[in-house]
């Protein structure tokens, strides 16, 4: 049996967080399923009752792929209730090309990715920086909230 993973995240702004996922991943929007115009008309067509749909649903996408097919697709998922507390889990952006890289390589990757994805929206929660362990990260925050890290 073939499995494939799908990551869902709620949200209260879907196309913010389309955005801001699709660049920090490298990933793009998830076009209509193909013989349809729009994701609305696709949920139509599923059968899903127009008052049913999220406020968001529409032609915006409401997810985002890898266009080389190897990571999961992630969905945001719009909810009514803000994120309250801290995630119970996070990703990881592993940018900087693991232990056979030059600590002071890694760091530049780890900053240079940080910078672009402050101005796409993040922000720096804080800086892990241990030379003697040969260690350095930044955990940050996307639009909503969310805890990841950059490594």
């Amino acid at each position: 049996m073939e499995m494939t993973v799908q990551l869902t995240i709620d949200c209260s702004d879907p196309q913010r967080m389309v955005a801001f996922w699709a660049e920090a991943l490298g990933y793009v929007p998830e076009p209509p399923p193909d013989g349809h115009t729009s994701w609305r008309a696709y949920w139509a067509a599923t059968g899903v009752p127009e008052e049913e749909l999220p406020d968001s649903a529409g032609d915006l996408p409401e997810s985002i792929v890898d266009p080389e097919g190897r990571g999961p697709r992630m969905w945001f998922q719009q909810v009514p209730e803000p994120k309250t507390t801290k995630n119970r889990w996070h990703l990881d952006l592993k940018v900087g090309g693991g232990r056979d890289v030059p600590l002071d390589v890694r760091a530049q990757r780890v900053r240079d990715t940080v910078e672009r994805l402050v101005r796409a929206g993040a922000t720096v929660l804080r800086i892990n920086d241990d030379p003697d362990a040969g260690f350095y990260a930044t955990a940050m925050r996307d639009p909503e909230g969310n805890e990841f890290d950059v490594v």
